[in-house]
């Protein structure tokens, strides 16, 4: 019989559901006080515990899944292992959980440049998810998560007004460190292997495009978060209320 479905299918849904069920558990919590007096730094918490407890799990399996399967830091294309698959399908279903998120949630608008990210992220995923191709890269690609533990501790703080903690000061050197290594290396590695692709028309001449506009992303949050955290002199004093990427 024709299969009808992608085996991938039910786990993209089952971990989207996850991260849905995650997100009215942690809803439970309790809020900081800053936090609990406005309804749009209620939803950020709520949205950032996700990022959170996502950042943690992914970025942990995929340190494990280079460890366990080296050769994904060489054969990016078709270097493959069943727990680097998972953890591909994994993060997709949380793209597609915290998309929907915004969503429905009315930020599309102040979050416009994370729905750009996920959908240049779901589209890379999606390659080595249904085509069994560049799994490696996805894995290597989620060695971010690991930098982004250290950038949702910051914008959490920020959100609930405890810049002033000694917490937050050292935070934001560790995750200066933690940027170099985990997101501004890999990125560059990839884009570097990618190349390769240029004149071609594949599958990894369209993963190329996606990284290069991710690259100039990258660059961008780099100069913001340097400019919030290093020189908070030069940040204009007058900046969007809603805008959901907050410096």
């Amino acid at each position: 019989m024709p299969r009808l479905l992608h085996p991938a299918l039910p786990l993209l849904l089952g971990a989207t559901l996850t991260f849905r069920a995650l997100r009215r558990a942690l809803c439970r919590l309790p809020l900081p006080v800053h936090v609990r007096a406005d309804p749009l730094r209620t939803w950020r918490w709520h949205n950032l515990l996700v990022s959170f407890a996502h950042s943690i799990v992914s970025g942990i399996w995929a340190l494990l899944c280079v460890w366990q399967t080296p050769d994904m830091l060489v054969e990016i294309e078709t270097a493959w292992s069943l727990s680097g698959y998972l953890l591909v399908c994994f993060s997709a279903g949380y793209f597609i959980h915290d998309t929907v998120d915004i969503v429905t949630s009315g930020q599309t608008r102040a979050s416009w440049e994370y729905l750009v990210h996920h959908v240049m992220a779901m589209g890379a995923f999606f390659s080595g998810i249904f085509w069994s191709s560049f799994v490696g890269g996805g894995v290597l690609t989620l060695l971010v998560e690991v930098s982004n533990i250290f950038l949702t501790i910051r914008m959490m703080m920020k959100i609930s007004n405890a810049q002033d903690h000694l917490l937050y000061r050292v935070n934001k050197y560790v995750n200066l460190v933690m940027y170099f290594l985990f997101r501004l290396a890999p990125q560059a590695y990839l884009t570097h292997f990618f190349l390769r692709y240029v004149n071609q028309r594949t599958l990894g001449t369209f993963l190329l495009g996606i990284l290069l506009m991710l690259d100039v992303m990258i660059i961008i949050y780099f100069s913001r978060l340097l400019r919030s955290d290093f020189c908070p002199e030069h940040v204009p004093k007058k900046q969007h209320k809603d805008k959901f990427l907050t410096e």
